[in-house]
C-alpha cells in the first residue's frame, strides 16, 4: 500500500497451484477491512466449503477474523506487535494467563486481575481487568508505569486465542504465505514494469488488473495442464474452469 489515493490490488492465491482465485481493486490505504470479504470471494470462486486463509499482519482486524470464523473459513493472521512493553523490558499481555472459569487473569507475580467493568471502544465491547495489588507489587517496575496494570479483553477474544494456537502449531504458515503470494505479485509487477497502470478511476483500473490476472492465470494453467488440457477443461463454454473445484480444503493466501 502506497497511499489512500492510489488504487491497490488485493488478491487471493491458491497455495498449491499459485492461481489467483479472486482479486479486487480498492483505494483504501490499508488492508484491515479486506480479510473476510476477500476470503469469502476466494471460497466462492473455488467452490469449496472448507478453506484456510493465510494473510500477513496488515490484515489483522478482530471483527474481520470473527467474520471469517462465522463463515466457516479458518483465518491465520499474525497479530501486529504494537506495544513497546517487551522492547522496554516490561511484561506484555501474553504474560498474563486468562482463567475463563473465574473470568480473571493471573499476572506474572501470581496476583489475580479481576473483572472490573465493560466498555465500548470503536464499536468493540471490551472487558477491563486489574489487580488491587498493583501499587505495592515488587514487580511493578517490570509491568507498568501507571498505578495499575489494566488488561483489556474483547468479548470474542477466544476467537483470536484459538487462531494464535493454530499459528503456534503451524510456524511454517508465514513462510508458505510469502512463498505463494509474493511470487505472484512479483511476477505481475515484473510484467507491468515501472508504470504498471495505464488507466485511472477504480472501474478502469479494475478492468486493467482483471486483464492482467486473466493473462497470468492462463499462463499458469498452461504450465499446470498443458494447452490441450486447458482446452479440454472447457468443453461447453469459453469459461475457464478452475482445476481446483471440488477440493475438500484449499489454502488461500491473501496479500497486496
Amino acid at each position: 500500500m502506497v497511499s489512500i489515493e492510489s488504487p491497490c490490488c488485493t488478491a487471493q492465491v491458491d497455495a498449491d497451484h499459485h492461481l489467483i482465485v479472486a482479486h479486487d481493486v480498492t483505494n483504501v490505504g490499508n488492508d484491515r477491512a479486506q480479510l473476510s470479504t476477500m476470503a469469502k470471494k476466494a471460497r466462492d470462486a473455488l467452490g469449496t466449503e472448507h478453506m484456510t486463509a493465510l494473510a500477513d499482519r496488515g490484515y489483522f482486524n478482530a471483527p474481520e477474523i470473527l467474520a471469517c470464523e462465522q463463515a466457516g473459513i479458518i483465518p491465520l493472521v499474525p497479530k501486529p506487535l504494537t506495544s513497546n512493553s517487551k522492547a522496554e523490558g516490561r511484561f506484555d499481555k501474553r504474560d498474563f494467563i486468562y482463567d475463563p472459569k473465574a473470568d480473571e487473569y493471573e499476572c506474572p507475580a501470581g496476583e489475580r486481575a479481576i473483572h472490573r467493568f465493560v466498555t465500548e471502544e470503536n464499536g468493540l465491547t471490551l472487558h477491563k481487568y486489574w489487580s488491587s495489588a498493583c501499587p505495592r507489587c515488587p514487580m511493578k517496575a517490570k509491568c507498568t508505569t501507571a498505578t495499575y496494570r489494566r488488561i483489556t479483553r474483547w468479548e470474542h477474544e477466544h476467537v483470536l486465542e484459538t487462531m494464535q494456537v493454530r499459528l503456534d502449531a503451524t510456524p511454517q504458515a508465514a513462510v508458505a504465505r510469502r512463498q505463494t503470494v509474493e511470487h505472484v505479485f512479483g511476477t505481475l509487477k515484473a510484467w507491468l514494469g515501472t508504470t504498471p497502470l495505464l488507466t485511472k478511476t477504480l472501474p478502469r483500473v479494475g478492468t486493467e488488473i482483471s486483464s492482467t490476472v486473466l493473462a497470468y492465470n492462463m499462463k499458469r494453467m498452461i504450465k499446470i495442464m498443458g494447452t490441450q488440457g486447458m482446452v479440454r477443461a472447457q468443453p461447453d463454454s469459453c469459461e475457464l474452469r478452475s482445476p481446483l473445484r471440488g477440493y475438500s480444503q484449499v489454502d488461500a493466501t491473501i496479500g497486496t
